[in-house]
């Protein structure tokens, strides 16, 4: 289905490591640069938002609100584009002020490690047909796999997934306008805000939302790591670095939901 020239030399391997052994963290990566000016005019401009925030690490009680702030400046700020280029910087999304869900949840995550909120990623190996409403004619290019990495956010005294930022998976499925289709212009990222991404089937969705349960789509679970940089280091990215070459010029600057696109 996918032409081999797309895929990344490297086999993903499917064993998972132990979710003890990813910690997480607050220190800079070289995609989660924290210490350049871009990521931290964004976390003031969140901060500003929250006039009871006057110190970091931020207050316990405050770390969820100030990270739903965030995820909305983001969307309001990043437009979604269709980028193939997983390691990018964050302060260089920033710059360009479009980036993938991917490039957008890291920069989620670079947010709340400023704020001294630990973070780590769950690495997903999802099956591309997931995004094929978004390429209905080019669909022998969507790659076979898609390496995700879903972030996790150390709030008290467990971790709590992005998915769940915005309220508990049942009461989100709960919500009007249904699961998330993967089609149009809204993004994972996007989509968090309102309604369940349940990778795990434990959802009872409903039966106008459907697209909550997202269980189907996921080819193995690539377990737990301490930043995203460590993920795509041991399984790569999910094109070879000549697609990455070839594609990124056209899909980086495409807008999703663009006809015959796809992120």
């Amino acid at each position: 289905m996918t032409s081999s020239m797309l895929r990344p030399r490297r086999r993903v391997s499917t064993a998972a490591p132990s979710s003890g052994d990813a910690t997480g963290g607050t220190r800079p990566t070289p995609i989660l640069d924290l210490a350049h000016p871009r990521v931290g005019e964004l976390v003031r401009c969140v901060e500003a938002a929250a006039p009871a925030v006057g110190t970091r690490p931020w207050p316990e009680e405050l770390r969820a609100e100030l990270l739903r702030r965030a995820h909305r400046r983001i969307s309001a700020t990043v437009r979604p584009v269709y980028s193939v280029q997983d390691e990018r910087p964050v302060s260089e999304v920033l710059r360009r002020g479009r980036g993938s869900c991917s490039q957008r949840l890291a920069v989620l995550e670079a947010v709340a490690r400023t704020g001294g909120v630990a973070t780590r990623v769950r690495g997903l190996l999802v099956d591309g047909a997931l995004w094929y409403p978004r390429f209905p004619r080019m669909r022998r290019l969507v790659p076979d796999h898609v390496v995700l990495a879903w972030p996790e956010f150390r709030l008290g005294d467990g971790w709590l997934p992005v998915s769940e930022l915005f309220g508990g998976l049942d009461e989100l499925s709960a919500r009007p306008g249904g699961g998330f289709t993967n089609a149009g212009p809204e993004t994972l990222f996007e989509a968090l805000s309102r309604t369940a991404i349940d990778w795990d089937g434990a959802t009872a969705c409903p039966a106008d939302a459907a697209g909550c349960d997202l269980a189907a789509h996921v080819v193995a679970d690539l377990g737990h790591y301490d930043s995203r940089d460590d993920l795509f280091a041991h399984h790569g990215q999910t094109l070879c670095p000549t697609a990455r070459l070839v594609a990124e010029p056209i899909l980086g600057r495409r807008s999703a939901g663009a006809t015959g696109g796809g992120s």
